[in-house]
């Protein structure tokens, strides 16, 4: 008994020093691994991306809350190494299942231009009506169908007509008293003349001695019979309509102009035009005509091209789709994307831009400013360069994909919260004194002053001429490179313009611009409102910024003062 009680000490005391041992052996490489995880965390935590759970795009370098709806900030998944955190990555194999197909932007022709949409219509100058010249019965047609063509003096009906059979008997009777009485033969010559019996006709009456009981009604042009107003055996009265007859070698091509389009419509503007039924060919003419009245229920204004139609291919009432360049302007070379790599979202279009390398094809979202459309493309104005290369197939595909991956999408809002940049110095300087010459442009408008307005418009041109293009840091000029671009040409526009109403015009893409580049580039040491009036631009809505909450309205003036909203705040 006493064996086995000193035999389990024993296996105790061996039990301990082997704990003893193993704790030893282990803790100090624990240690060393939590410290190695340590470092881990503590150098992932240096690149480290916080993004919000509702909003995407938001891209922050450290924790906090989401500057949009306050919510506080989740790590972002981690990409690959050096890869763009805007960027979404898609492999080849992804790509063919999602169809995404890319091409290079490059130049086609183009210019300022509408497109717009049309019908085919008769010339009216080339329509006429072949009525009867004589009161009687229509004996026969000799035209039976509308869409028959027919010529000039064809004989197209026969008419029976007891006035012209007394007066056939009248000239004869006149006729034997000629001699004694020629002023008798006279008069009942021109009463046959008046019904358009012609003299050969009237001759071979006198000379056969006969009455006709029916005489043939002659086309008086030629053309296309619209309408067929009677049939065989109708009684007419003299001037009654038998048909509407149109010459379709020349017809008129009426556009539809609605009032934002007046402006860049004139007589002499170049237009081409397409039939569906006529694929691959293209009409061209010019704007011969503005209706001067618009419709009241349509709200559109005619624009007539007058067309040759060789051959009889243009058909009244066909449909067609036109471009109207603005002016006299020819098609000129000009940057140009497929409508199909265009993504909306409300007034922002973004397209996706591809770039890669030997880790793979990555896409990132890209603003652009698109100008008018020219058949399947729509004019780039900024936003992309030549030679970059953009999904114009599958682009709803990809802006899918960087939603799943937390990166900037259409549907994430705008991009301005994850890539904005702050400046210092001259620069910052050079733009607020922009921004202070833009809020007192506004504030003329707002009172109806057009010679201040003017004034302060000229100031914000010399504003935006002393900035220093080449100062700004690396990271900021491609973006201020776009932007200047934008401003450059409103505020020259807006400077120009000739009248407060067309200065209200060319107000709203600069505000756009001047929005940007307050949100962008972080140039405001005070709170920036911006305000919205939805009536503004034709009821399409348009922006402002406001050095107050209080909504002054430059668009309308004193019209409507306080027409509008507070729709975001820049601090």
């Amino acid at each position: 008994m006493e064996n086995i009680f000193k035999n389990k000490w024993v296996m105790f005391l061996l039990a301990f020093v082997a704990g003893g041992l193993l704790v030893w052996a282990v803790l100090p490489d624990s240690e060393s691994k939590s410290e190695q995880s340590e470092h881990r965390h503590d150098h992932t935590e240096e690149d480290q991306i916080w993004t919000c759970s509702m909003h995407p795009s938001v891209r922050k370098n450290e924790p906090g809350d989401c500057p949009i709806c306050g919510m506080e900030l989740i790590p972002a998944e981690s990409g690959d190494e050096g890869l763009d955190p805007d960027a979404v990555k898609m492999s080849e194999t992804a790509m063919k299942l999602a169809n995404v197909q890319t091409a290079v932007v490059g130049m086609s022709e183009g210019s300022e231009s509408l497109s717009l949409t049309g019908k085919v219509m008769p010339d009216e100058r080339l329509s006429n009506t072949q009525s009867s010249h004589v009161p009687g019965r229509v004996e026969e047609l000799l035209v039976n169908y509308t869409g028959e063509r027919i010529g000039k003096n064809q004989v197209i009906a026969r008419i029976y007509s007891p006035e012209l059979v007394t007066a056939q008997r009248e000239l004869l009777r006149a006729a034997m008293m000629s001699e004694t009485q020629p002023s008798l033969l006279k008069a009942a010559k021109q009463k046959l003349r008046n019904w358009k019996i012609s003299e050969e006709e009237i001759d071979e009456i006198i000379s056969s001695a006969n009455v006709r009981e029916t005489f043939p009604v002659k086309s008086d042009a030629g053309g296309t019979v619209l309408k067929k107003l009677v049939d065989e055996g109708d009684y007419v009265k003299e001037g009654q309509a038998l048909f509407e007859v149109v010459d379709l070698s020349r017809v008129w091509v009426m556009i539809d102009l609605y009032e934002k389009h007046l402006s860049k419509v004139s007589e002499g503007s170049q237009v081409e035009f397409t039939v569906p039924s006529l694929p691959g060919e293209v009409f061209k003419g010019e704007v011969t005509f503005l209706d001067p009245v618009m419709n009241a229920q349509s709200r559109v204004v005619k624009a007539r091209v007058v067309v040759e139609n060789k051959g009889g291919k243009l058909k009244p009432e066909m449909l067609v789709n036109a471009v109207v360049y603005a002016g006299d302007d020819q098609p000129q070379e000009q940057l140009s994307v497929p409508k199909s790599a265009v993504l909306w979202t409300g007034k922002r279009s973004v397209v996706y831009v591809k770039t890669a390398d030997e880790q793979g094809v990555y896409f990132r979202m890209r603003e652009v400013d698109l100008g008018p459309a020219v058949g399947d493309s729509y004019a780039v104005e900024s936003g992309l360069e030549k030679g970059e290369e953009i999904a114009v197939h599958g682009a709803f595909s990809v802006d899918a994909a960087a939603q799943l991956a937390s990166k900037p999408s259409m549907m994430s809002g705008s991009m301005e919260s994850s890539s904005d940049f702050r400046l210092s110095g001259i620069i910052s300087d050079k733009l607020e004194g922009m921004i202070e010459n833009y809020l007192a442009l506004k504030n003329a408008l707002v009172n109806d002053d057009f010679a201040k307005a003017q004034s302060e418009a000229s100031a914000m041109s010399d504003s935006f001429e002393e900035i220093p293009q080449n100062e700004f840091p690396e990271e900021a000029r491609e973006e201020w490179s776009r932007l200047a671009d934008k401003l450059s040409k409103s505020v020259k526009t807006t400077e120009s313009a000739s009248d407060i109403e067309n200065m209200r015009k060319h107000f709203q893409p600069l505000s756009d611009g001047m929005i940007h580049l307050a949100r962008k580039f972080k140039s405001v040491s005070d709170t920036l409102y911006v305000q919205h009036c939805p009536m503004a631009d034709n009821n399409n809505g348009a922006d402002w910024l406001s050095s107050e909450d209080k909504v002054l309205n430059p668009y309308f003036g004193s019209a409507m003062l306080s027409c509008g909203e507070v729709t975001d705040e820049i601090k």
